[in-house]
């Protein structure tokens, strides 16, 4: 996990693991909506989520291309926008895929702001 708004493509032409900005038709909504999301969470929006083991991690504004992170053939976010015309990010809110029970009061305060600043968007 991190903590990170990232958006499409995922996937680039040359399929190198990361590095590859694979920039979308849509590059610029893409990134307003990553960035109304992550400029709302006390973490994301430094840019720098610390995780264990990935320490030295960084996103500029909290927000990454997803390709540029890493690239994933085939993923969901670019086959919803390529297919069905969704706009979808992805958001990784968490160094840990499964927090304990005593940490989703913080994680629900962490995200409050960036979901409704998100949801106004629509």
């Amino acid at each position: 996990g991190s903590v990170v708004a990232s958006y499409p493509y995922d996937d680039s032409p040359t399929h190198k693991p990361s590095g590859i900005y694979s920039k979308s038709a849509d590059d610029e909504v893409f990134r307003y909506l990553a960035k109304a999301y992550a400029s709302n969470h006390p973490i994301m929006r430094t840019g720098k989520p610390n995780c264990p083991g990935e320490e030295g991690e960084t996103f500029q504004d909290g927000i990454t291309n997803g390709a540029q992170w890493y690239d994933v053939e085939g993923g969901m976010q670019d086959y919803n926008y390529v297919w069905a015309n969704c706009f979808e990010i992805t958001l990784e809110l968490s160094c840990c895929k499964y927090p304990l029970t005593s940490e989703l009061q913080q994680e629900w305060e962490n995200n409050r702001d960036s979901l409704l600043a998100f949801i106004e968007k629509v």
